[in-house]
């Protein structure tokens, strides 16, 4: 299932905002978990017990970090099928170091997992809502305050110890993730303000090139009905001389095509020739139209190109004619069969097109074939 455009726009937007703030809180874990821990950690080595656990709840925090690391140099945020077992992977770092925490050592520099563990766990959670990064702070100083409570002697020093301890351990991440949040909301209105603003340019690209095929279209009549009636108001054409006639009908085939061709249907092509053939029915010429097979939207040049000549002996004919379109994914043929005079028939231009014709008598038939792979003739 695709992903909603105006999601994936604040998605986006919020990845661009708290970028910098990834990066920061990145190195800020970073350089608390080298610079600080370790040496604390190196300080109470021969006290832990055992000493190995430590070593490896300092290893499971770093490697979290060296995803971060990697994520945001690739620009993209934690998955959710990684989330959740990078932050299990911070509770039990936090679970293993406290395991081999010696009696009485809660909350004083050997307790290098008290202040760490916190900037770990926002690394991972950091475009969380902030009910995510409560939970996650409430459960890591729950795990600190019981191991307090089970392997230190709990009194006014130790309490206001583990208290002044939890203000920074607590209170500096929790401003990075109310940050965070707010970055959210920020999100939310930087993408509304961005979707209408791509929604306006959208509006503004279709009128103009709306505009342009209006144009394109007013240029076509230009050259060649406007000379016809120019040469009829002024006399030096004769409304009653059967090639006018001809001409005429011709041009009123085109324009009723270039009208059809701003309407909004599901088969453009046998929506033209449908408009062509009327010019044809308005003569008293009877008219059949088949249609078999089913075919892409063809571009425009390629549509004009299968229905140039089909219009041209529709416009000509004298009492009958019949159209037959049959196509497919890849070859469209519309075939014409009329009872017509001598008429000169445009040849295609696009590419993939290729006209046929053949007369018996005053019998013309006319094929006009689109393949989408033409092999050369």
């Amino acid at each position: 299932m695709s992903e909603d455009p105006r999601a994936a726009i604040e998605r986006d937007t919020r990845a661009q905002l708290i970028a910098r703030l990834r990066v920061g809180i990145l190195v800020t874990a970073s350089g608390g978990l080298v610079l600080l821990s370790l040496p604390n950690m190196l300080r109470d080595w021969d006290r832990y017990q055992p000493a190995w656990a430590q070593a490896v709840a300092f290893a499971m925090l770093a490697g979290v970090l060296c995803a971060e690391a990697v994520l945001v140099v690739r620009g993209r945020l934690w998955p959710a099928a990684w989330r959740w077992p990078a932050v299990g992977v911070v509770v039990a770092a936090s679970v293993l170091s406290y395991a081999a925490l010696p009696y009485g050592h809660s909350a004083t520099a050997g307790d290098w997992i008290f202040g760490e563990a916190t900037w770990v766990g926002l690394v991972v959670l950091l475009s969380r809502p902030l009910r995510v990064h409560l939970a996650f702070l409430g459960l890591h100083w729950s795990v600190a305050l019981v191991n307090m409570l089970l392997s230190t002697d709990v009194d006014r020093t130790t309490v206001l110890r583990f208290a002044t301890g939890s203000i920074g351990v607590i209170g500096y991440p929790l401003c990075m993730a109310v940050t965070a949040a707010a970055f959210r909301g920020i999100a939310r209105s930087a993408a509304a303000a961005k979707w209408e603003t791509e929604q306006v340019a959208v509006a503004e690209a279709a009128a103009a090139e709306s505009h342009r095929r209006r144009q394109q279209r007013f240029t076509d009549l230009d050259l060649s009905t406007m000379p016809l009636l120019e040469g009829l108001a002024s006399g030096r054409l004769d409304p009653t001389d059967r090639r006018v006639r001809h001409d005429c009908a011709i041009e009123a085939a085109r324009m009723r095509r270039l009208f059809a061709e701003v309407d909004v249907v599901p088969n453009r092509l046998l929506h033209e020739l449908r408009h062509c053939a009327d010019v044809a029915d308005r003569k008293g010429v009877l008219v059949e139209l088949d249609a078999r097979g089913q075919w892409p939207d063809l571009p425009l040049p390629v549509r004009r190109d299968l229905t140039e000549a089909p219009l041209t002996v529709l416009a000509t004919a004298t009492s009958w004619a019949r159209v037959t379109v049959v196509g497919g994914p890849d070859l469209v043929s519309v075939n014409v069969l009329a009872d017509c005079g001598q008429v000169e028939l445009p040849r295609p231009a696009a590419p993939g097109v290729r006209l046929d014709a053949f007369r018996s008598g005053e019998r013309l038939w006319v094929e006009v074939q689109w393949q989408a792979t033409a092999s050369p003739r």
